[in-house]
């Protein structure tokens, strides 16, 4: 399993850059192939100063061995080896009109002193965090998670939606990072899904997420924006970043592992304000946006 998901994230790696960089039109992919002491590596893609995103990168990584004693104690086990592989992205464009997007998708296995699996799980998802709300994009993009999800199970989308709004939540600001989509972790093998099942429906996700996202770069991109409304989007880019510092798992264990710290560090955005105690107009679009965040809608 560990060796078909590896292929499939490097595959998919491959086809997101490729679409991202027909989309964008100026800006390419730098490739930085890098390796964990430990063991493993990675494949690190960096897109900056383009027609349509500022910054962004989609990195696969590979990385096994011993299981760091931090991360023993977080999973309460003992001394046991571990491989994680997965795909993470994120994409910060430069017009505030167009929604930052975030996608992980991994797979996960822990060994005993004879090197047999004692335990293996898929996690993921994809969400959305735009700066201006247009519900049409909201109702398209969760539309698709939930198509995708209903294809295995018509359980799957309303309790992953559930478990996004409940985990990208900054519970210092009480309000959500953004508008949500899809978050699940620990997919184990059960009677009623094995691991294959569980394979199927994490590419699945992951196969879903250009259709997702595309189309609402593609109407959105060209719309005009004031200064005023980019410095909205750097104050609400401060949120993302308090996010990913403070509460964010996939973060932590990332540095928890020794991984590497430019990869790990590439979702944080080229241009931030933290202003003091800022509070959008009463009635603006600003505030529509805010109003969401503190109350996750349904969207489909």
């Amino acid at each position: 399993m560990k060796t078909k998901f590896f292929q499939y994230i490097q595959n998919l790696q491959d086809n997101i850059c490729f679409k991202l960089e027909a989309i964008d039109g100026k800006a390419k992919f730098q490739e930085d192939i890098w390796e964990r002491p430990e063991g493993g590596g990675g494949r690190t893609r960096v897109i900056e100063n383009g027609n349509v995103f500022e910054k962004g990168g989609v990195n696969i990584s590979r990385v096994y061995g011993k299981l760091p004693k931090s991360m023993q104690t977080y999973f309460n086990v003992g001394d046991v080896d571990f491989f994680a592989c997965g795909l993470s992205l994120v994409l910060h464009p430069k017009n505030p009109m167009v929604p930052t997007v975030h996608a992980n998708w991994r797979y996960f296995e822990m060994y005993n002193e004879n090197g047999n699996i004692i335990d293996s799980w898929f996690g993921g998802g994809q969400d959305l965090t735009p700066y201006y709300l247009f519900e049409e994009d909201a109702i398209h993009f969760h539309q698709t998670c939930k198509t995708a999800c209903d294809k295995h199970n018509a359980e799957f989308y309303p309790a992953y939606k559930k478990r996004c709004d409940e985990y990208f939540y900054n519970t210092h600001r009480e309000e959500g990072r953004g508008i949500g989509g899809l978050f699940f972790d620990y997919c184990k093998a059960t009677k009623n899904m094995s691991i294959e099942n569980w394979f199927n429906f994490v590419t699945e996700v992951g196969n879903s997420f250009l259709e997702a996202y595309i189309p609402i770069v593609k109407k959105r991109k060209d719309l005009s924006f004031t200064n005023a409304q980019r410095n909205w989007q750097e104050i609400r880019r401060g949120r993302y970043v308090e996010f990913n510092l403070v509460h964010d798992k996939g973060t932590l264990f990332g540095l928890k592992t020794n991984g590497r710290i430019e990869s790990i560090l590439m979702s944080l955005p080229p241009h931030v304000q933290w202003v003091y105690n800022y509070h959008p107009e009463t009635g603006s679009g600003e505030e529509k946006l805010i109003n969401v965040l503190r109350n996750p809608k349904d969207w489909v």
